[in-house]
């Protein structure tokens, strides 16, 4: 039997969800929590749970959350990126993925992929979209690999400067609407 679930989040999976988004931007990316980029992460409730265009997805090990992904309504900000891409994907017809990991121990199991899935369902299902828009990364161990295997690269922002953040952009396919 398989011990994990994933399904829309619900409020009494939000400090769950917290403490793995918290965690990751600690223990992985190794600056912490920074207001400008993680504002979502105090108001989980209000940013995603309440407005009809957003979800939180979560990965369940029984009843503890291991995994998160997010939907908002709204395409990268400039700046940080450059006005071309920011223009490309406008907040009206764009829904960006957030927060896509996966505690450690539970990584392997198939669950950031079942979770994109059902992102990618829920703004299928929304039929107000006209992109899925997301940014990574790519000094996270993986995180390149496993969004080239579902998405399509639109812009290599890497710089050259291991301290820097070194982002790549893709689009994923908007699913057929069932």
């Amino acid at each position: 039997m398989n011990p994990y679930t994933v399904r829309p989040a619900a409020p009494h999976h939000l400090d769950g969800a917290r403490r793995v988004m918290l965690d990751t931007f600690y223990r992985e990316f190794g600056y912490g929590y920074q207001p400008r980029w993680h504002w979502d992460v105090v108001n989980l409730e209000g940013t995603y749970l309440l407005p009809d265009r957003h979800t939180l997805i979560v990965a369940l090990h029984g009843e503890d959350v291991v995994g998160t992904t997010a939907v908002r309504a709204h395409g990268p900000k400039s700046p940080p990126h450059p006005d071309w891409l920011a223009r490309l994907y406008p907040d009206e017809s764009t829904a960006q993925l957030f927060r896509v990991y996966v505690d450690p121990a539970h990584r392997r199991h198939g669950l950031a992929r079942e979770m994109v899935r059902q992102a990618c369902r829920f703004v299928a299902e929304r039929g107000d979209y006209g992109s899925l828009y997301l940014h990574t990364d790519t000094r996270v161990p993986g995180a390149e690999a496993f969004w080239r295997s579902l998405a399509e690269p639109v812009y290599d922002d890497r710089d050259g400067d291991p301290g820097n953040f070194q982002t790549l952009h893709f689009e994923l396919p908007l699913p057929v609407r069932a």
